[in-house]
């Protein structure tokens, strides 16, 4: 069996945030075409399809048919909730590499917000508890945001990170997202005073603390590297990636909070990139939360565990000129929500050169990192430009 070295050729994105009357099916379908179509192919060339979406349950296999692809020699729905985006990519890149398939769209699309019903309410119907879940719901634990608010007090008491080094992050993200023109928050700034003074979801965390809730679809296309060469796009090589999974859900666990799988999966993933931590130019992080954010750097190496607090809050360290290249887009606190999407689009941006205002200098090699569930679920890609 011949080895082919993997590589993203096509990105596509649809628009992003309140854009209603449209299902996830049809913006999964779209961020397809344009993926297809930015590599140069046509859906004919297409004989894999791997998918995800949100917890609406309308994304499925019948993509194949909405899109109508035939004779597909790979395909699959799957579900590792925010680590999912970067999973499909590794599984797709290992198709390629065995030869079981050429030519993979692999698409994440959701639809949660709905015309004139409550962002808060996009995703309620499933944040009711039952059965032994139940026993933590009558302790006010019954969403993402507390199990996660939980997680980030475990971390304040034990390393004294404060809301302040939280708030540093949101403003560092927002930064970036006035660099973006597809960013929710492009034109609006934000200021660490704006951040302490939101209203509280979960305390500790303040609503800019939370990432956005969107409507919308996200594609890439993956295929050989030689192939790559020969399409419209700069291929953008899948070095290296790893999974871990913790699965702290519902089990005492001494390291919840303090530890994610980044702890576990970012070292193998690098080893198998043939790439050291201090080459990395440009880190995307899954960041459903500022804390998820700050424990996910902690745990790949940025900062030393426990510190991470005040070192990404010194001057200097995060935002537009900083010294760590981070959610260079503005991330899932400030630009979109495709959940492990988010960092995966931005991640293909910058090592193609293409960000606009916030292309970084360096960016040779990029870090990209899926979270899933309340910390239970994680993957790590390794993204390179092709020199």
């Amino acid at each position: 069996m011949s080895f082919r070295e993997p590589a993203i050729a096509g990105l596509g994105i649809t628009a992003q945030g309140k854009v209603y009357g449209r299902t996830a099916p049809q913006f999964a379908a779209e961020a397809v075409r344009l993926a297809v179509h930015d590599a140069g192919l046509n859906l004919t060339d297409v004989d894999g399809l791997l998918m995800s979406g949100g917890v609406t349950g309308s994304m499925g296999i019948h993509l194949q048919g909405d899109l109508g692809l035939t004779d597909l020699k790979l395909l699959t729905y799957m579900q590792g909730y925010g680590s999912t985006a970067a999973q499909m990519i590794q599984y797709a890149s290992m198709a390629v590499q065995s030869g079981m398939a050429d030519t993979i769209a692999v698409v994440w699309a959701d639809d949660p917000l709905k015309d004139k019903t409550r962002v808060s309410e996009s995703y309620a119907a499933r944040s009711v508890a039952t059965g032994w879940r139940g026993i933590t719901a009558a302790s006010g634990i019954s969403s993402a945001n507390t199990m996660y608010a939980l997680a980030a007090r475990r971390h304040m008491k034990k390393y004294g990170t404060t809301q302040d080094h939280f708030g540093h992050i949101a403003v560092a993200q927002r930064e970036w997202a006035q660099l973006n023109p597809i960013a929710q928050f492009y034109g609006t700034p934000l200021t660490l005073e704006e951040y302490h003074a939101s209203r509280y979801i979960a305390e500790p965390f303040h609503l800019y603390d939370c990432c956005l809730v969107s409507n919308g679809g996200v594609a890439v296309v993956v295929t050989s590297l030689d192939r790559a060469r020969a399409l419209r796009q700069p291929p953008v090589r899948v070095l290296g990636w790893a999974q871990a999974h913790p699965g702290n859900a519902g089990l005492r666990n001494d390291d919840f909070g303090l530890v994610s799988g980044a702890a576990s999966a970012g070292p193998r993933a690098l080893k198998m990139a043939g790439v050291t931590l201090d080459e990395i130019d440009v880190v995307e992080v899954y960041d459903c939360y500022t804390f998820t954010a700050l424990l996910t750097l902690e745990d790949y190496g940025f900062v030393p565990k426990g510190e991470g607090g005040p070192a990404l809050s010194e001057p200097g360290m995060l935002g537009p000129g900083g010294k760590l290249k981070v959610n260079t887009g503005g991330g899932e606190l400030s630009a979109f929500y495709m959940w492990g999407m988010t960092p995966v689009h931005e991640g293909v941006v910058q090592a193609r050169g293409q960000g606009g205002d916030r292309q970084v200098e360096r960016h040779d090699r990029v870090l990209v990192s899926g979270n899933g569930g309340v910390l239970d679920y994680h993957s790590t890609l390794i993204l390179g430009t092709d020199d």
